[in-house]
């Protein structure tokens, strides 16, 4: 079902120029989703108002996605809270052509904002870091966008951004970390309960100046 409301998705775009976003949570199960095989993961639960709930793991819980994913020329939007805990409440592995990356947002302590890895250095090593102050039980909307030779992240538009230039080759999942059970798209957290809603893709039918490399400009 999930490949057909993409390709409906896609035939829109190709009828109206633009493209509408096809919604991976359905609010009642997780048709289309499995929990991801981590090491001590804690229940995942669709709650009453829709929202995905992954408890404390021991680190991680996580969920995987069992349909194929595009995997360049889309956007992904989510909706997020860390309701219990103090480290990242997102990790969103997505693929990047050949290659796949995880968006983190609160780890490293709680407040770290970044992308594992870039040139083999993970989210708390590399320059597209940042510390940004997150409260738990407050919702955050993260968005990002892949398009050949960038990858842009938004948290809240403007809270943490960061916008990564280069070949799919750059990008790299942290080794040892057990993340890639969450591919090829996933989210998980780590030692944290966290709720997820409002989970889209939409295809990327026209790029805008900002998802071109500026090399390019």
């Amino acid at each position: 079902m999930k490949r057909i409301l993409f390709a409906l998705a896609l035939l829109t775009a190709s009828t109206s120029g633009a493209a509408e976003p096809v919604q991976l949570f359905n609010g009642r199960d997780l048709t289309g989703w499995k929990t991801a095989d981590l090491f001590e993961g804690g229940k995942v639960a669709v709650l009453p108002d829709g929202a995905v709930e992954c408890d404390f793991g021991n680190p991680m819980t996580g969920i995987a996605y069992t349909n194929t994913p595009p995997r360049m020329n889309y956007e992904l939007s989510l909706q997020a809270v860390r309701v219990q805990g103090s480290d990242f409440f997102v990790a969103l592995t997505l693929p990047i052509e050949t290659n796949y990356c995880t968006i983190i947002i609160g780890g490293w302590g709680g407040n770290l904002c970044g992308i594992s890895s870039v040139d083999y250095l993970d989210a708390s090593e590399n320059q597209w870091s940042e510390n940004t102050t997150l409260e738990n039980e407050r919702w955050y909307t993260l968005r990002v966008r892949v398009t050949p030779g960038v990858l842009q992240v938004f948290l809240d538009e403007t809270l943490y951004t960061a916008r990564v230039e280069g070949p799919p080759s750059r990008f790299s999942l942290r080794s040892g970390s057990d993340i890639d059970k969450t591919g090829p798209l996933g989210l998980a957290s780590y030692r944290t309960k966290a709720r997820w809603r409002n989970f889209t893709l939409t295809p990327i039918t026209e790029l805008g100046p900002k998802d071109k490399p500026m090399l390019e400009e």
